[in-house]
């Protein structure tokens, strides 16, 4: 399983990537930064509704996070921490932790698991891995393979909210049903969030503009890799 840096590298060069990038660049600059500012609103308007409690919550998909050496970040720790609250509070029919890792080194969904089992949790929710991809597209693709003749059923999507438009956005193209459910209990107020959100909404920005000139141009090939 590749690194997280040659997995970007390799999506870097990508022709369709490097397309799609150019059109978008091209969006935002002739309306001088109007289509970004909307996506930016859209991020942050999701990071700010999100609930924390899921309305159905059969199946819980936990998105995983960068843990070298199986180190947790705060924000891992969050989700991870709003996982063992529904699994005490609402537990849900199934978790599926996602997420893979470089070679010879503990996998994302490894390392929820044994974060989300060193808290003595009760009996309750099945409890699966997904943990061979490497962003939050594979891992809404790999999640969905995984449940492949399973009863349609709605799925939370946990994860930081400002992390939540992109799974929302990934979700709808790959046909899930689908609500969310937000890490934090609210929105934190720092700089480092103002940042992830400004990010997010470039990579929203991005692959929504990147699919919807897929389908104008009906490149079958290109919209594979979204939907």
């Amino acid at each position: 399983m590749p690194s997280l840096v040659a997995h970007r590298l390799r999506l870097a060069v990508d022709r369709d990537v490097l397309h799609t990038g150019l059109v978008t660049l091209l969006a935002c600059t002739l309306s001088a930064g109007v289509v970004y500012l909307a996506y930016f609103w859209h991020v942050l308007r999701v990071a700010r509704r999100a609930p924390t409690t899921p309305a159905h919550g059969d199946t819980v998909l936990v998105f995983g996070k960068h843990a070298p050496q199986g180190r947790i970040d705060a924000d891992f720790a969050a989700r991870l921490e709003r996982a063992a609250t529904l699994w005490r509070e609402h537990p849900p029919r199934e978790v599926i932790l996602l997420g893979g890792g470089a070679p010879n080194e503990p996998t994302e969904a490894e390392v929820a698991r044994q974060s989300l089992l060193s808290r003595n949790l009760d009996a309750g929710p099945a409890l699966r891995l997904e943990a061979q991809s490497r962003d939050t597209l594979q891992n809404l693709r790999n999640a969905r393979d995984l449940m492949v003749g399973q009863t349609a059923r709605r799925v939370t999507l946990l994860s930081n909210r400002y992390h939540l438009a992109r799974c929302a956005l990934f979700a709808r193209q790959l046909g899930y049903d689908w609500e969310l459910c937000a890490a934090e209990p609210r929105l934190p107020l720092r700089p480092s969030t103002l940042l992830h959100l400004a990010t997010e909404a470039y990579f929203v920005c991005w692959s929504d503009l990147g699919t919807r000139w897929a389908r104008f141009i009906r490149s079958e090939r290109m919209l594979a890799r979204v939907t």
